[in-house]
């Protein structure tokens, strides 16, 4: 038996035809937003991400904690961001907006932002300062908080961005100028050294060339040699980092003192011993002749306190009255 078919009846079958077999197949995952990726060696993410092929890719929020050497992240838009040892950074983005503002959050630590800032100011929060970025400009950025709040802001570059600070607490704001060094002591813009002299970024992961450090002199190397550092360069390599928080402190030494198998102390005395000896005799203490020894003193025991009987003692007598004894 054959079926025959009006030439739009057969172009509906085929039209639901066509519906029924999409709506059979689940629907496409929606793909994350990212605004960031880093390397997962030596480095702690959290929040929104995926991690594939030792590299996190940071979503729309995430965290951000660098080990004991810088983290390099790769901003989606362009640019990236060095994050210093042990310092944990948290990136967020608006969403609302194309090409939405990037915030950077941290309690304490210091960090290098090197990007072209977009449409919209980025803000960086600290516990005392709000930091907008706007463009234009090239921003060359950096940041430090220690512990006791206090803030180095560096916008490094002729063409540096717009960068604005406000109190979180105090009110009031302070534009730092491009080229333009600042710390605000206990995180509070009325106490401002606006010519800081260390710097505000990151330690260096590795030793300084000599022709990097300007290093001169008779114990000077060659162009591109490291210099040979003292013992207590090697111990405390950059001590501003640990000051500042940004240094593991130091792991203790498990070197002995004196190395297993050599003498700590060499004494040099002949030992005689004579058993016909007679033994020696020790000379008697000395004497005032106005003042002879007082005899000596025999210590007596404290006198014996008197027994409390107590809750128990009637009890016992009655016992003994019963039973005899």
């Amino acid at each position: 038996m054959t079926l025959r078919f009006h030439p739009r009846q057969a172009a509906m079958l085929a039209l639901g035809a066509a519906l029924g077999a999409s709506a059979q197949q689940p629907p496409a995952a929606p793909a994350l937003m990212s605004i960031a990726t880093v390397p997962t060696e030596g480095v702690t993410v959290s929040g929104s991400l995926s991690v594939a092929n030792g590299r996190a890719v940071i979503g729309n929020n995430g965290s951000i904690t660098a080990g004991d050497r810088t983290a390099h992240v790769e901003l989606t838009r362009g640019g990236e961001l060095n994050v210093c040892a042990t310092t944990q950074v948290h990136l967020s983005t608006d969403n609302t907006t194309p090409g939405g503002a990037l915030m950077i959050a941290l309690d304490h630590g210091a960090f290098e932002a090197h990007y072209t800032p977009g449409q919209y100011s980025d803000v960086v929060l600290t516990p005392d300062l709000r930091i907008l970025i706007s463009p234009p400009g090239e921003a060359d950025l950096s940041l430090r908080v220690n512990n006791q709040g206090d803030t180095c802001v560096d916008n490094h570059g002729d063409h540096a961005p717009y960068v604005l600070a406000s109190s979180l607490f105090e009110g009031g704001a302070y534009r730092i100028q491009p080229n333009q060094r600042v710390l605000f002591e206990h995180g509070s813009l009325r106490e401002v050294v606006d010519n800081e002299q260390d710097p505000c970024g990151c330690p260096p992961d590795h030793p300084v060339s000599v022709a990097a450090a300007g290093v001169t002199g008779p114990n000077a190397a060659r162009p591109g040699e490291t210099v040979a550092k003292s013992k207590a360069e090697a111990d405390n390599p950059f001590p501003l980092a640990e000051s500042e928080g940004l240094a593991l402190p130091p792991q203790p030494s498990t070197t002995p003192v004196v190395p297993t198998g050599q003498p700590h102390i060499e004494v040099e005395a002949p030992l005689v011993y004579n058993s016909a000896a007679p033994p020696p005799v020790l000379p008697a203490p000395a004497t005032s002749v106005n003042h002879p020894a007082a005899p000596p003193v025999v210590a007596q025991a404290p006198p014996a306190k008197p027994h409390h009987a107590g809750f128990f003692a009637p009890i016992g007598r009655l016992f003994k009255r019963l039973f005899g004894g």
